[in-house]
């Protein structure tokens, strides 16, 4: 199995805090891997580092045989942040038909593209009177145009109903049979689940890095929230 993304000591430092602690680890193409751990834990920075956006970067990291941040992976790597990244003023429909554009994609793309989303009935609904998940869907759905072979998604299913949620984790999984390799962060333990393998990160440190069954094994926790907890504590401690 081919990695998408390898890390390798990675660190950050922010004025005079690090927020990194030399991350080792990889994202396998044909997975979805889930990035598990509380606000304010690092998720969002690990991200940033990845996409090549974050500054102060230590250590290696390596996105489709590239350095992170090249600008030949700019359409081939597909990055949805917490905030919607679109334009408000513009329908569904414009928004992406101008990302489209922008990335040459073949005739149809779009159509597709919001009916995977769920937003085939918005189409024509300008993105500022839509609900919150609803501009975080189209978010989202500007990032699947391209067609990625690396989707990194920072909480991407934050205010959506539950049957959306789980339509959304059947197109993850669905892209990663594909071929996708997808980085999911999360702060909902019920989530984790759903995922090949996880990196549980607290305090800019990974905590753990294996698959939900083996974590559990691990930690002989009943649960993965169980087992989060477990190693958090067992982290603190050492």
């Amino acid at each position: 199995m081919t990695s998408a993304v390898t890390l390798s000591d990675v660190r950050v430092r922010r004025g005079s805090r690090d927020v990194l602690h030399g991350i080792s680890t990889q994202v396998p193409s044909g997975q979805v891997v889930g990035l598990i751990g509380p606000s304010g834990g690092g998720k969002t920075t690990l991200m940033r580092c990845i996409v090549g956006v974050q500054a102060h970067v230590r250590g290696d990291v390596t996105v489709l045989g590239r350095p992170a941040g090249s600008p030949d992976l700019r359409p081939l790597v597909g990055y949805v942040t917490q905030a919607p990244s679109v334009y408000r003023e513009l329908t569904v429909q414009q928004n992406l038909d101008y990302f489209a554009r922008l990335l040459r994609v073949p005739p149809g793309t779009v159509t597709e593209t919001i009916e995977t989303v769920g937003l085939a009935e918005e189409a024509a609904s300008r993105v500022d009177r839509l609900s919150g998940g609803q501009q975080a869907r189209v978010s989202l759905a500007t990032a699947l145009l391209g067609r990625p072979a690396l989707l990194v998604l920072d909480e991407p299913t934050v205010g959506l109903d539950p049957v959306l949620r789980d339509e959304l984790w059947g197109t993850f999984r669905r892209l990663a049979d594909a071929g996708t390799a997808l980085l999911v962060s999360s702060h909902v333990m019920d989530e984790a689940a759903r995922c090949d393998r996880l990196l549980l990160i607290r305090d800019g440190r990974l905590v753990a890095d294996d698959t939900p069954d083996a974590l559990l094994a691990r930690t002989g926790a009943n649960d993965l929230e169980q087992a989060f907890l477990r190693l958090a504590r067992q982290e603190a401690v050492a």
